[in-house]
């Protein structure tokens, strides 16, 4: 969970998940729309989905059903979404067992012990070799606790307390008077940028139709309203026209705008311009999708949707109730 997040916001997500899957057999057990119900607001499903596979892994090998858990870097590197650095640190951290890491962190620390010429990304061999060295071998849990600490607290992104760090006479980059200049950055890239038309489509019976999304990507198995991306030279009510019948198979009627929403990810910024539609006609099809289903506007908070729809949900919400009192 913290990974890619930081802990104010992990904590609550945490103490929820550990009471509804206190175990690592009641976690193989649930069903993959319950795990991604409790993940939503986290973003990067791929986490929840890797957990959920990682667990039924763990319970599938041959080992103790009364001790599944691995004690060495291959039985972790097995795990789908585990790589050498969160291996080592569970072993260090679960083990005491003497395995180096690597998080954003660490690197930062170690980029600065050093005043690394280089960004990171592309000085890995030199850091974990770093990393190795450093490591005290008797007290592998400690040391690497103590590594990531001093990385969230003293040697901070921004504005680092060089002057109560053990490492002060140690640091290059201290010593060469500018430490917040390191680890050194690759030039920022644009990212691109995309409209996405959706549908918000409502039957006679007044339920809206959404669609589960592959299990693949950063949002896989999520479910969410139908739509797709703006062609050039296109008009959004074209854009969800033909992206609703590209991937459902269905003809609607594109009415009035619902909301406009921006939002980013770390690999592109979207806008979403989405729109109430009626529809028309075409039995529902999943051609893009896992499966599709009519359901009633109270009922969408029971599925797992990307932070993005929250406030598409929220506007529909909002939008039948002023209907409803004017109609009462």
């Amino acid at each position: 969970m913290l990974q890619q997040t930081q802990l104010q916001v992990v904590l609550p997500y945490w103490q929820r998940w550990m009471a509804r899957f206190p175990r690592l057999e009641a976690l193989a057990a649930a069903e993959e729309h319950d795990v991604l119900l409790l993940w939503q607001g986290l973003g990067y499903y791929a986490r929840a989905r890797r957990l959920h596979q990682g667990a039924q892994v763990l319970l599938d090998a041959a080992r103790p059903a009364t001790d599944p858990w691995p004690r060495d870097l291959e039985g972790w590197l097995a795990l789908p979404g585990i790589g050498r650095s969160t291996a080592g640190s569970i072993l260090s951290s679960a083990f005491d067992r003497p395995h180096p890491i690597l998080d954003g962190n660490v690197k930062r620390v170690l980029a600065r012990l050093i005043a690394s010429p280089r960004p990171p990304a592309r000085e890995l061999a030199g850091l974990w070799q770093l990393s190795e060295t450093l490591l005290d071998p008797q007290r592998p849990r400690a040391f690497n606790q103590a590594l990531m600490d001093l990385g969230a607290t003293v040697c901070t992104p921004r504005n680092p307390r060089c002057g109560v760090c053990p490492w002060q006479g140690h640091c290059a980059a201290y010593a060469a008077g500018d430490p917040a200049a390191y680890p050194v950055k690759d030039a920022p890239r644009d990212l691109p940028f995309q409209v996405i038309g959706v549908g918000v489509v409502r039957n006679a019976a007044g339920e809206v139709l959404i669609d589960q999304r592959l299990n693949e990507g950063l949002l896989g198995g999520l479910w969410e309203f139908p739509g797709g991306k703006q062609e050039p030279g296109e008009a959004i009510e074209a854009t969800i026209c033909r992206e609703l019948q590209e991937e459902l198979a269905i003809a609607v009627e594109v009415g009035e705008e619902l909301i406009t929403l921006e939002h980013a990810y770390s690999h592109k910024k979207l806008r979403f311009v989405v729109h109430l539609c009626t529809w028309l006609a075409g039995e529902p099809q999943p051609l893009a999708s896992q499966q599709v289903r009519w359901v009633r506007p109270e009922q969408l908070g029971e599925f797992p949707f990307p932070a993005a729809n929250a406030r598409i949900i929220a506007a529909l919400l909002e939008r039948l109730a002023v209907s409803d009192a004017q109609a009462g």
